[in-house]
């Protein structure tokens, strides 16, 4: 066999380890498997099995939490519609600070399981993300908060009602002084109501938002460029022409459901003909959107909002000729020409965004770019805010302010945590101690919790009644798919306790509202709004507000300060917990970063160069003095950041609120500032002389040098339409013996499209929940035993002492369902069989766990369960799980199985009717919540089934196809929209000529 030696003018790569090809990689990679995983070397105790199990793993179980008592014994008179075995479907919203998420959650008997998309929401589109489908074990978990708290001392809500009831009557009295609340941001008909009966019940009470990470920024740009407080809403599918300022719209920022299925939608491309859209990224550090841009610049943070301004300049924006010039680094200026050229070229048709971190002047200038572009109700609308209270730092800051002073007799907290995450200048843990009624509301017994005289355990979404708009306006419906499993308060409810001193529940609460939201009958509108989950006609007007272009000036002459020196901070929300919330989830502490492949951990990222000129390398601890707070933590290099740049994320370093928080990751809150919110300049870093181990994935397989990515630009697809089919050639592949002929029946099988495919990871944390996957903690993650089905390999090319040449591409890898699968050609007791419908199955009884598939798997797709992580699951735990897939014990081996239990059910229902499974019947959970709809499953045996139509583009091409064992998974090769005018690094795909 011969390998085309040209495939690509690029070298991949996961790791400097790799590149390098240092001594340490080629021991790695010697190896069949990481060094570790196939040992039992380390000590494993039940005392350690239990700690790090965290949610997968508790000490006690729930008895009773599902329904009353006496229901506990089989049904005498079974629920109305509840047929056991039969999932059921329900509607609700996930609230998720001003946006909200529609969603619909699978229930078997009373327990929700699981959660997909619903396609009559505006924000979900019937897709969803990592951290939607992770909620739900946030539902379970086992360290919520469970009682409620006075001063550590246990009570009981009738306590706190009857404390409330005696404060409600004196400050009612006193029209509120000395009361205040501080809540999270929301976007809720119900929450608004209750908070204007608030302000009316008690006018001299003070009320505060705030959130860590928040879209702040973006209001306050959009008020001062508009003179409006507005609400934008992003059309991705309708740009030609995209400019990201440190935005990640496909994973981190808001609405990262929709940016990502309008993105793509530009991007799906039938053949070499076909048009897709072009991405600009400017940004300091690899981002998931940054690794799928056509063009990258890698700046600094406070040079991007120099770019800005200067592209304001050349564009010719209104107001922006005033503001002064500023020096920029010479990549900057080779950028910008070419840029506005394609920009004007595309007037109406392209879109510019920054992201949350950018100062509100950046959001002024990017509206009126838009405006200036003719981009306006076109690839961008602007509604007004209905029912939404936005975060606000300066609200938080008088708050802290007064209660220094002593001005509050009592403050409540709804769903917040200031101690752990307020700026470090507001000192809020000491001006807390001067209040003398402190309360708390939350999901866990958390930071603020502890400083609190009381303490209230809240519900999770899936347990309570509220409602919510979307960033449209559309209305939707929160209701409960179970009953408090903690005997928690909704925020509704205790904030509706606050305002009339009498306790109401929240399914009352929430019709009151409803009444004024629905037209018609209100019993059978209420009905529908339950069924649907939204009122799919409820959207806010679009408006066209009038560009205030004499406030530019104001707003961008502070834009330039100077030169920056020193190391510029960047702190960064984490796409694994956001902000902290998630800190607590097994979930997503396990899955490995989209760019550093670190799980349960936060690291200093930094470049190549940074780290050379420290003397560091990666896993050096090192102290890094911020304006004199210092955080201590290890440094990772990571190709493709800008020098003398260090990026921190947000919400690690959690204590006492969980077993899988605790010592998951460092805090560095305490070095975030209210004047540093998003960077700050003048840092230095040291080290310490101490190294410190990461669970870090990236170099656990390797492409060993095979075309296993496989990219090209449009200009060269073009021309080569056929590259990616002869990136290794081979001769005529030819079988030994007679084969089994898959031609009868349903046939499965998969594509995915790199060029679409943003590597965001909801695939992953849906295959996660749809099937039972365990958590296995740090240090079995360290000796490379992830039992992820789905891993996102990450590969980067270009020169790592140049972070501007640096690319990076995702790609999803899980069994490929090989119809001459290796692995079943050594299996010694049949456990690994091929089914007549194309499927490579796993028969669990069967296996005796010699590994041997593992071993012959090209791949390296195989999971192995080393310990039996369920054995001591408690009930509040495996209430989470899908009883349509077995839950594995020890010494078995599993993998990808293409959703069977989906196809099984299918086949029955097709049978049911009477009639042939049709394409679309079956939709696995990876593909169903893919927002970027990059993944086709069906029948192959279909000509008309949209797989076979993906399969059948030019651009698919099969994985180690050379070694003839015909996978029913292909790639669809990745293409870039290379701007030939941009100084850039061009692909060039292989040559043609056969």
């Amino acid at each position: 066999m011969k390998k085309e030696n040209k495939v690509q003018e690029k070298k991949y790569f996961r790791s400097l380890e790799e590149l390098e090809g240092s001594k340490e990689y080629k021991e790695k990679a010697g190896r069949e498997f990481p060094e570790g995983a196939s040992e039992m070397n380390n000590d494993w105790s039940r005392r350690n099995f239990m700690g790090i199990m965290g949610a997968s793993i508790a000490l006690a179980g729930l008895a009773g939490c599902r329904r009353p008592k006496e229901k506990i014994v089989p049904y005498v008179i079974p629920p109305e519609d509840v047929i056991p075995g039969i999932a059921q479907q329900y509607a609700t919203t996930m609230p998720f600070g001003t946006s909200s998420y529609g969603i619909v959650v699978e229930s078997h008997e009373g327990r929700p399981t699981k959660i997909e998309g619903n396609k009559l929401h505006p924000s979900t589109l019937g897709s969803s993300n990592a951290m939607i489908q992770a909620s739900m074990l946030g539902l379970y978990d086992p360290d919520r908060s469970q009682k409620v708290l006075q001063k550590g001392k246990e009570k009981t809500f009738d306590d706190f009602t009857a404390f409330w009831v005696e404060k409600f009557a004196s400050y009612k009295d006193t029209k509120g002084e000395g009361l205040a609340v501080l809540s999270e941001s929301f976007a809720s008909p119900t929450l608004a109501r209750l908070k204007k009966n608030f302000e009316k019940t008690f006018p001299k009470a003070t009320w505060a938002t705030y959130e860590p990470v928040s879209d702040e920024n973006i209001y306050l740009g959009l008020k001062f460029a508009a003179g409006k407080d507005l609400q934008p809403v992003y059309d991705y599918s309708q740009a030609d022409v995209i400019l990201s300022l440190d935005s990640d719209f496909s994973l981190t920022e808001s609405e990262d459901i929709t940016a990502n299925a309008g993105f793509a939608a530009g991007r799906t491309i039938e053949d070499e003909q076909s048009k897709m859209n072009r991405l600009y990224v400017v940004e300091t550090a690899f981002s998931g959107t940054g690794g799928v841009a056509d063009h990258r610049l890698v700046i600094k943070q406070h040079e991007i909002v120099r770019f800005v301004n200067a592209l304001a300049k050349k564009l010719g924006v209104k107001g922006s000729q005033e503001t002064p010039n500023v020096d920029l680094p010479a990549s900057c200026n080779a950028w910008l020409d070419p840029l506005v050229q394609d920009l004007i070229a595309s007037k109406g048709k392209s879109l510019v965004v920054a992201g949350r971190r950018m100062p509100h002047g950046v959001h002024a200038l990017v509206y009126a770019i838009n405006n200036e572009l003719e981009n306006l109700n076109k690839s961008v609308k602007y509604v007004e805010l209905r029912d939404v209270e936005v975060s606000s730092v300066d609200s938080l800051k008088a708050l802290a302010d007064r209660m220094n002073s002593g001005l509050f007799s009592t403050v409540l907290m709804l769903n917040a945590n200031p101690v752990y995450n307020a700026p470090s200048d507001f000192r809020f843990k000491s001006a807390l101690k001067k209040v003398e009624n402190s309360i708390h509301v939350g999901l866990y017994n958390d930071e603020t919790a502890k400083a609190c005289s009381w303490h209230i355990p809240t519900t999770h979404y899936l347990e309570n009644w509220s409602d919510a708009r979307s960033v449209d306006g559309t209305a939707s419906v929160v209701q409960p798919l179970i009953a408090p499993l903690f005997n928690g308060k909704s925020a509704v409810e205790v904030l509706s306790l606050v305002v009339s001193g009498e306790f109401v529940d929240g399914h009352t609460i929430v019709k009151e509202t409803w009444k004024d939201l629905v037209s018609g009958g209100f019993d059978s509108s209420w009905r529908k709004v339950l069924h649907d989950g939204v009122i799919t006609s409820s959207s806010s007007k679009t408006i066209t507000p009038d560009y205030k272009s004499e406030y530019i000036y104001e707003v961008v002459g502070y834009l330039d300060q100077g030169n920056k020196d020193g190391i510029e901070v960047v702190f960064a929300s984490s796409p694994s917990v956001f902000d902290g919330r998630f800190a607590n989830n097994g979930w997503m502490q396990e899955l490995p970063g989209a760019v550093t492949r670190i799980a349960w951990d936060n690291v200093a990222q930094v470049s190549k160069k940074t780290a050379d000129g420290l003397g560091l390398k990666s896993e050096d601890m090192i102290d890094i003095n911020i304006n004199g707070a210092v955080i201590q933590m290890p440094l990772w290099v990571v190709p493709g950041t800008a020098d003398d740049t260090v990026i921190l994320e947000l919400g690690y370093g959690r204590k006492g609120i969980g077993r899988i928080a605790d010592k998951a990751g460092f805090d560095v809150y305490h070095a975030r500032t209210s004047s540093a919110m998003s960077y700050a300049s003048g840092a230095t870093i040291v080290g310490t002389g101490r190294t410190f181990e990461l669970a870090n994935v990236q170099d656990h397989w390797s492409m060993e040098n095979r075309p296993i990515v496989r990219e090209a630009n449009k200009e060269d697809y073009e021309h080569h339409p056929e590259f990616a089919k002869h990136a290794v050639h081979h001769p005529p592949l030819e079988s030994m013996w007679t084969e089994f002929k898959y031609d009868k029946g349903n046939q499965w099988g998969m594509a995915i499209d790199l060029t679409t495919c943003t590597g965001c990871s909801a695939c992953t944390i849906a295959c996660q929940s749809e099937n039972n996957i365990p958590v296995i903690g740090k240090q079995e993650v360290r000796n490379g035993r992830e039992m992820h089905w789905i891993r996102i390999d990450r590969y980067f090319s270009g020169d790592v002492d140049d972070s501007a040449s640096v690319e990076m591409v995702h790609q999803p890898i899980a069994c490929q369902h090989c119809e001459m699968a290796p692995c079943e050609q050594v299996c010694p007791v049949a456990a690994t069989v091929h089914s007549d419908d194309g499927l490579n199955s796993m028969v669990y009884n069967r296996c005796i766990g010699t590994r041997y598939c593992a071993n012959n798997c090209p791949y390296k797709v195989r999971r192995f369960n080393f310990f039996n992580f369920t054995k001591e699951t408690p009930e509040i735990v495996k209430m989470a799980m899908n009883p349509d897939v077995t839950v594995r014990a020890r010494g078995v081996m599993e993998k990808c199985t293409y959703c069977v239990q989906r196809i099984s059910k299918a086949r029955i229902e097709a049978k049911k009717e009477d009639r042939l499974i049709v394409d679309g019947d079956v939709v696995v959970a990876c593909q169903q919540a893919c927002p970027a709809n990059a993944i086709a499953f069906g029948d192959i045996n279909d000509p008309e089934s949209n797989v076979t139509k993906v399969k059948d583009r030019n651009r698919a091409y099969d994985l180690l196809a050379e070694l003839n064992i015909r996978p029913r998974t292909s790639f669809l090769a990745k293409i870039r929209n290379i701007n030939p005018n941009m100084p850039t690094t061009k692909i060039k795909p292989v040559d043609s000529k056969h």
